[in-house]
């Protein structure tokens, strides 16, 4: 074989040349935009993690002691802020757990139950629109209670069966062990809404 033919099978042909080169630019591209899109993302995962333990806690509903306000397995989302009213209901933690109940008084008010569950606060009996049923439940508090400084006084809506501030075992809730106020539910999806 001669050294010219030889030469003319080695030597790509400029469709050849014009192909690999758009191969290459697309590779390189292609190689650009993951990059671009993956750092997109974990910008926007670092951003979503810090909003969420820093201002908007996701907590998951456990048990029936909020029932049925609050569903076991619910997504609820909090906000974080610390001046409470009757009515609201918050996260805290008790006991490395996190509890969901409902503010029933703040520091300096007065709580008095009596045996049919009736709530008075201040003397005043409490408006309960949220309850299917009242109950006393595990009392073993000395009624009526003062609710100290820098606390909350707290019930779950299934009285029955929610252990609270009622129980000594659970007493008022100190501020620093509130995550937040919760003020929206997130899933399921046909009960979702503002809470």
């Amino acid at each position: 074989m001669s050294d010219e033919k030889q030469k003319e099978i080695d030597l790509p042909s400029a469709e050849q040349l014009r192909n690999e080169l758009e191969r290459v630019r697309y590779n390189a591209n292609f190689r650009r935009t993951m990059l671009s899109t993956v750092s997109s993302l974990t910008v926007v995962a670092a951003v979503a993690v810090i909003v969420s333990v820093l201002f908007l806690p996701v907590l998951r509903v456990t048990g029936t002691s909020m029932t049925p306000t609050m569903m076991n397995d619910e997504l609820i989302v909090c906000s974080k802020r610390s001046n409470f009213k009757s009515g609201d209901i918050v996260a805290f933690y008790l006991n490395n757990k996190i509890l969901l109940k409902r503010v029933i008084g703040v520091a300096g008010d007065v709580i008095d139950i009596d045996s049919a569950g009736t709530v008075y606060v201040n003397g005043k009996m409490l408006d309960e629109p949220y309850l299917n049923e009242k109950a006393k439940g595990e009392c073993d508090i000395e009624l009526p209670y003062q609710v100290p400084e820098n606390r909350i006084f707290v019930m779950g809506d299934h009285r029955a069966v929610s252990i609270d501030s009622r129980s000594t075992s659970v007493g008022c809730i100190a501020d620093e062990y509130v995550i937040g106020r919760v003020i929206f539910r997130v899933w399921p999806f046909d009960r979702s809404g503002k809470i």
